[in-house]
């Protein structure tokens, strides 16, 4: 069983640690003693990529207002780099009159309290320099009750005499929403003036878009190429098992129309969408023939990512996750691309699902990059950002740079989020200097992404006689070359005998350990400390 008397332990030992780092001599640590195993980086340019998530509000504040805006990503752009990250999912940064901007008001600009088109296009160009896609969110299944198409609708409708019917030659917005003389259940909203009612799943002020209408599906396609054009590399699918409620096949076809078209705008085009239920759900949305569904059978609090950093989920169970996901998404769609997460912007953050217990946040963060597919991070992720209590913008406060009154760039965050969100753990300033943070260890592990692209393609199978308990170990393999990946998730050291296994030949490339502890390998006995990850080859 898993021990839980890490907190005192884990202070006492980093205590230890700094000392032992300040002299320079700890093994694979320190400025004389460096991490031996790096490797050759071997990046290949293809949709598989590893994501960074930013709710560009709280992210960095370029020109000194509090609000974060689109320059002020492309000033961190060396950051996101440095860190590993080739791909950058931004949030809704379309005009809305919400801070969270999934109520688009206009399909095809900026809001101006993120800046301008101008400032976009030169986003995507500086990010294009260094090799990293961006994707931003695509909201289709419901626009701001003040979009044009839902205030001409509406008005339409009020001047609309009694007993006669919506004429789409006269107003084609009517069809583009879900307006009905009855209120069919309590989503339906009444259009003030009228015995019109309108659905809104979300919110009233977040009418649902009729996306069986052939004329809105032009106008998407316009929108879709408009930002194609602007050099965009992906769509994130907002809700999309909610375009019609309970109707999976629609929603399917929905995404498989659209990403059609986008690739017959660009070949390479990436769509991720965001279907939130269990594993059976999501196996089905990929008969969408599209390529990535997010994992929330993996990610969020309570999936088998978080769940295997606390050791409810021991590693044996989650390397037959791992082995399930990869058969049968596989059933529905080959050219499926995983995309699993550990939290998003609707949950609460890693630091308090796991307690603020440094090892655990390390190990999921470890277990994640890990996995085969595109993984995403959540901005503050990497330095143990904290959350607080359900509403939505206690989620996404301001991106610690620094808890250093006055840094330059820090955004006030959302005006109604709690004002006393403080996060355990130091700013980015301080962790980029400690070897031994959360954030160096997110950088190790996708530096170990960025070395092995067999982690992100490869076929995974078991290796037999090593899977048991809090122990297990995988090979992957793409295109004829093949890595192990051992896992330690106990809060032991433990010894495994790999010799006579598929292992036994390989050497070890890499690996994750807490605080720069060494794994060794010798006459086929692999010793790792407690909650390690190592790569042989």
């Amino acid at each position: 069983m898993k021990k839980r008397r890490k907190h005192l332990y884990a202070s006492v030992m980093r205590i230890i640690l700094c000392v032992i780092l300040c002299l320079g001599s700890l093994t694979g640590c320190g400025k004389k003693n460096k991490y031996a195993y790096t490797q050759e980086l071997n990046i290949i340019d293809d949709n598989y990529r590893n994501y960074y998530e930013i709710f560009v509000y709280s992210f960095y504040d370029s020109d000194g207002n509090g609000i974060g805006d689109i320059n002020g990503v492309t000033q961190k752009l060396d950051y996101i780099q440095d860190m590993g990250f080739n791909g950058i999912w931004l949030m809704p940064i379309m005009p809305s009159p919400t801070y969270h901007k999934y109520d688009v008001r206009d399909y095809c600009d900026i809001d101006a309290t993120y800046g301008t088109l101008d400032d976009f296009k030169n986003l995507v160009e500086e990010c294009h320099k260094r090799g990293i896609k961006l994707v931003i969110d695509m909201v289709i299944n419901h626009t701001s009750s003040n979009h044009k198409w839902f205030k001409e609708a509406c008005s339409y409708l009020k001047g609309l005499e009694d007993g006669k019917e919506p004429d789409a030659s006269d107003c084609p917005y009517v069809e583009y929403y879900h307006f009905s003389k009855e209120r069919i259940n309590d989503t339906y909203y009444s259009v003030s003036g009228t015995k019109w009612c309108y659905e809104g799943s979300f919110w009233s002020e977040m009418p649902d878009l009729n996306l069986s209408c052939e004329a809105l599906r032009k106008e998407i396609e316009d929108i879709a190429k408009f930002w194609i054009d602007m050099g965009v590399d992906g769509f994130r699918m907002d809700a999309a098992m909610h375009f019609e409620e309970n109707e999976p096949e629609f929603n399917t076809e929905v995404l498989n129309w659209l990403y059609t078209y986008c690739c017959s705008l660009k070949s390479d085009f990436y769509m991720v969408s965001e279907v939130w239920a269990g594993f059976n759900t999501i196996k089905d949305y990929y008969s969408s023939e599209t390529p990535s569904m997010f994992n929330f059978d993996a990610g969020n609090t309570e999936g088998k990512l978080i769940k295997a950093a606390r050791g409810v989920l021991r590693a044996a169970g989650l390397v037959d996750t791992m082995i399930r996901y990869q058969e049968e998404f596989s059933e529905n769609y080959e050219g499926y691309i995983d995309a699993p997460f550990l939290t998003n912007h609707d949950m609460g953050r890693v630091s308090n699902a796991l307690l603020n217990d440094e090892n655990d946040i390390k190990m999921a963060a470890g277990l994640l990059m890990m996995m085969n597919g595109s993984p995403y991070v959540y901005y503050g992720e990497e330095i143990g950002m904290a959350s607080m209590g359900s509403k939505d913008e206690n989620k996404r406060v301001a991106m610690v740079w620094s808890k250093e009154a006055g840094t330059e760039g820090m955004t006030r965050g959302p005006s109604d989020a709690d004002k006393n969100i403080e996060s355990a753990f130091d700013g980015v300033d301080k962790q980029l200097k400690d070897d031994t943070s959360i954030l160096n260890y997110y950088k190790r592990a996708i530096r170990l992404r960025n070395e092995n692209p067999e982690i992100a393609r490869g076929y995974i199978e078991l290796v037999d006689g090593l899977c048991e308990g809090h122990q297990a170990a995988i090979t992957k393999t793409y295109e004829g070359s093949t890595i192990g990946i051992v896992y330690n998730t106990s809060d032991e050291t433990i010894t495994m005998d790999i010799s006579g296994t598929t292992l036994e030949t390989m050497g070890i490339r890499g690996y994750l350990t807490l605080n720069c502890e060494q794994i060794t390998l010798k006459n086929g006995m692999l010793t790792m400390p407690a909650q390690s990850i190592c790569i042989l080859k």
